[in-house]
């Protein structure tokens, strides 16, 4: 069995559409539920709550394939850019790397293999700037452009799930 885990995204929920989609094809996946976001909280102090939270999640087993939508994303990216050793692959959907949030340049790029599925029409994660930050981040990337907004609804079904896993 392999260690598989959803991050969802900053107003999202384990339990919400992709989540939902990936438990039902992956039985054992783990799609916690983070901290909820508050518009009164901090973006700052949100991303640090919920990596703390993502932190005693991850710490327990090895291997992982970490697979993050938007917020989510950008916490995957975080984690592995801090503990590479523990990560097996990242498969990332319109991750929010474009960011203050993410600062890149204390750390070497990842050479985990990485997957980025990007809808080339999103505005929220910026497709342009978070593919040119992709790929300073990975080196060892595949990043796919679709036909899709930021919440990738009409790709995320359409994706060979298994073969992105293995």
């Amino acid at each position: 069995m392999k260690n598989i885990i959803f991050i969802h995204g900053l107003e999202s929920s384990g339990n919400g559409f992709k989540g939902t989609y990936l438990k039902g094809l992956f039985p054992n996946i783990f799609t916690p539920n983070f901290k909820i976001f508050k518009q009164n909280t901090s973006i700052y102090t949100l991303l640090k709550e919920r990596m703390g939270q993502l932190d005693l999640i991850l710490k327990k087993r090895n291997s992982w394939i970490i697979i993050g939508s938007s917020f989510g994303g950008l916490m995957a990216t975080l984690y592995a850019l801090r503990h590479p050793e523990k990560i097996e692959r990242l498969i990332l959907l319109a991750p929010f790397l474009a960011t203050p949030l993410l600062q890149i340049d204390n750390f070497s790029p990842l050479t985990i293999p990485t997957i980025i599925i990007h809808g080339k029409y999103d505005e929220i994660a910026q497709y342009q700037a978070s593919r040119e930050r992709a790929y300073q981040l990975f080196t060892n990337l595949k990043f796919h452009t679709t036909e899709d907004h930021h919440d990738l609804n009409n790709t995320i079904k359409t994706l060979n799930w298994s073969k992105l896993i293995t």
